[in-house]
This record gives C-alpha cells, sequence and structure tokens, in this order.
C-alpha cells in the first residue's frame, strides 16, 4: 500500500504531531498532497517505550484522509489511551512509533479462515465489540483458539467462548505494519 518514503513521511507526521500537542496543547497543522497518503483508510498509531506498550489508539475504518488518521491517532495515542497516563515530551526520545494501515474489514463465517498473524479480527455482540491487530498473535505466540478466547473474554468484555456462538459477528482485515525502527537508515 504505502511506499519507503510514504512510510517515512507518515512515522515522521505521527511524531511531529505527538511533540506538536504535547507542547502547543492543539492539533498539528497538517496538509497532503500525495495522492496514496489522501486515501481513506483505516489506521492504528502503536507507541512503545522500552520495548513495552505505551498506548494505542485507531480506527478500524477510515474516517478522512489516512494522513489526518496518523495525526490524530498519534496524539490520542499519546494522551487518550485510558490504559495509561499520557505520555511526556521528555519521555519522546524513548518512545518508538508503529503505524498499520488497515484494510476494508471483511466479515467471515467460519473463524478457521482466520490466518495468524495475516488478520486482525473485530467480534461484535450487540453493542460489544473488540479488536486485536494482526500483530497480536505474532507478539503472543497464541494460537488460533488462544487468541480468540483472549479477543472475546479480555478484551471485549464478552464470554471467551463467544466466538464460537452465531450471535458473535467476525470480522478481519489485514495491516501493512511498520515503524521507526523498521525505517532508520
Amino acid at each position: 500500500m504505502l511506499n519507503k518514503e510514504e512510510r517515512k513521511k507518515m512515522l515522521k507526521l505521527a511524531r511531529d504531531a505527538i511533540v506538536y500537542y504535547l507542547d502547543k496543547g492543539k492539533d498539528l497543522p497538517a496538509k497532503e498532497d500525495d495522492p496514496v497518503l489522501n486515501r481513506e483508510m483505516g489506521g492504528f498509531v502503536t507507541l512503545h517505550k522500552h520495548g513495552r506498550l505505551r498506548g494505542c489508539i485507531g480506527n478500524l475504518v477510515g474516517r478522512g484522509p489516512f494522513y489526518l488518521t496518523v495525526r490524530d491517532m498519534a496524539k490520542e495515542a499519546a494522551t487518550g489511551d485510558p490504559r495509561f497516563p499520557a505520555v511526556t515530551l521528555d519521555e519522546m526520545e524513548d518512545i518508538d512509533i508503529e503505524i498499520s494501515a488497515l484494510s476494508p474489514l471483511v466479515k467471515v463465517d467460519d473463524p478457521e479462515k482466520i490466518e495468524m498473524g495475516r488478520h486482525g479480527v473485530l467480534v461484535r455482540q450487540g453493542f460489544i465489540s473488540g479488536v486485536y491487530l494482526p500483530q497480536v498473535a505474532t507478539e503472543t505466540g497464541w494460537n488460533r483458539e488462544q487468541f480468540m478466547n483472549s479477543l472475546c473474554g479480555q478484551k471485549a468484555g464478552m464470554r471467551e467462548d463467544a466466538w464460537k456462538k452465531r450471535e458473535c459477528d467476525i470480522y478481519v482485515f489485514t495491516a501493512e505494519v511498520f515503524g521507526e525502527r523498521d525505517t532508520k537508515d
């Protein structure tokens, strides 16, 4: 989806957006002419500090140009993830940024079609939902059953086995994942 230069541009935008917001308390003004970065697509921004999760926020579906999704989700990952206190300017030198550019959601009727490490998964039952990005399976080493049980039971707050029931809708997506560590020259 994105070439090397577009990836670098998005990672720089994410970092600049966080620093600008932490320093000035408002959104970084941004404009982008690249048609690829102006496409509407979902995206997540994940922050790590010394290899540990420090924040992760995103949109599963595009709600505007991708570059604005990256800018806004970077700020939210740094300041709005309820699992963590807001990142400080002093921490920024220790923060590694990772971006996930998402494909559209596709509903699956058979959980066996979920490919671990390739698919991210959204489960939805009524108004309750939860999502794991594709890299969660790789990072944890979980098999499909462990992945889905955790997604439903821990992330979404459903019964662990909710994904096995007809009332639970399952959607998959792929993600192009890239980070600052990947783009260092």
